[in-house]
């Protein structure tokens, strides 16, 4: 069956197993072969004998229905793919905070950062990225040219390259 556990594959779950105790199959072969417990199968056998077929639906889900809508999730995302400094921000890097703040006033959803900062992570799989920074001062061609002359002056050496010419045999060239 499938892993996690969705309410559509509990839902078949519980159908397949009212259904194979209803072909003969004992309750304790029906859970085995499920990999569910066997007091899961009588709970089930005794839920359609007393309210119907329909007590093995889903039930709603459990807890508040999310605050942004399936749109309202793709603009915000939309959001991330802009500059910050598009919404007035000074700088170029997303924080919480900043994405809570465009949330709330291009649509008008206020939301806690840290909520928002789970939802970006967790389930929707954005995690925090700070831009590189370069001092203004940098020099390319300065480092370009101690990368290739400097560098290599100082670089350690292997040490099997600095004793091969002293090995026993060559002992009176050391």
């Amino acid at each position: 069956m499938e892993s996690p556990w969705t309410a559509a594959s509990l839902e078949r779950v519980r159908r397949l197993a009212v259904d194979r105790v209803t072909d003969g199959y004992s309750p304790a072969e029906v859970a085995e072969f499920l990999h569910v417990s066997e007091r899961s199968v009588w709970r089930w056998l005794a839920t359609v004998r007393s309210v119907g077929d329909a007590g093995l639906d889903p039930k709603p889900g459990r807890g508040q229905p999310p605050k942004l809508s399936p749109a309202q999730a793709a603009a915000t995302l939309g959001f991330l793919d802009r500059s910050p400094t598009e919404f007035g921000f000074a700088t170029e890097r997303w924080t919480a905070p900043r994405v809570a703040r465009v949330v709330e006033r291009e649509l008008g959803v206020r939301m806690n950062h840290r909520y928002l900062n789970d939802w970006l992570r967790r389930r929707v799989g954005v995690t925090p990225q700070v831009p590189e920074t370069r001092a203004r001062e940098r020099d390319e061609a300065g480092i370009a040219r101690w990368l290739r002359w400097g560098w290599p002056r100082i670089k350690k050496t292997p040490a099997t390259a600095t004793r091969t010419s002293c090995l026993p045999m060559n002992v009176a060239s050391c």
